[in-house]
């Protein structure tokens, strides 16, 4: 690695020092359901979008709940306190398309259709709303 990729990987690195996220890798289900149950909570309290992907029905509710359950520690281990009711909320959060697995499915007259089985990445970021308007002034 060059010394200019170097420093920015540094630098990028120590800025995620300062900032509270889970990441959820190689989930299997495709990326557009994912982005779905993302999108109802993005920007959402914390406490708020729990109870949303409680009772939502899709199936990557369950997912994103754990996730978002595993930032909100990661908060409070990095701070070394127990987040407040109505003081955390989710800041960012992104899904990426991840490795796509390529099956065969029988067809007529000796052809194979080809089924792609997506999986997908989440990143969760969560931020106090303390620190959203320190940074806003």
């Amino acid at each position: 690695m060059g010394a200019r990729k170097h420093i920015k990987a540094e630098a990028h690195k120590e800025a995620l020092r300062s900032q509270y996220f889970a990441k959820l890798k190689d989930c299997p289900s495709s990326p557009r359901k994912m982005r779905y149950v993302v999108d109802m909570v993005r920007g959402m309290e914390v406490n708020r979008a729990l109870g949303v992907l409680r009772f939502s029905k899709k199936a990557a509710a369950q997912n994103v709940e754990k996730l978002l359950r595993s930032a909100i520690n990661n908060w409070e281990t990095k701070n070394d306190r127990k987040a407040e009711d109505g003081e955390l909320y989710i800041s960012k959060v992104f899904v990426d398309e991840g490795v796509t697995m390529k099956r065969m499915r029988p067809a007529p007259q000796g052809r194979g259709y080809r089924i792609r089985k997506r999986s997908n990445h989440v990143t969760l970021f969560v931020d106090s709303k303390a620190d959203a308007n320190n940074d806003d002034k």
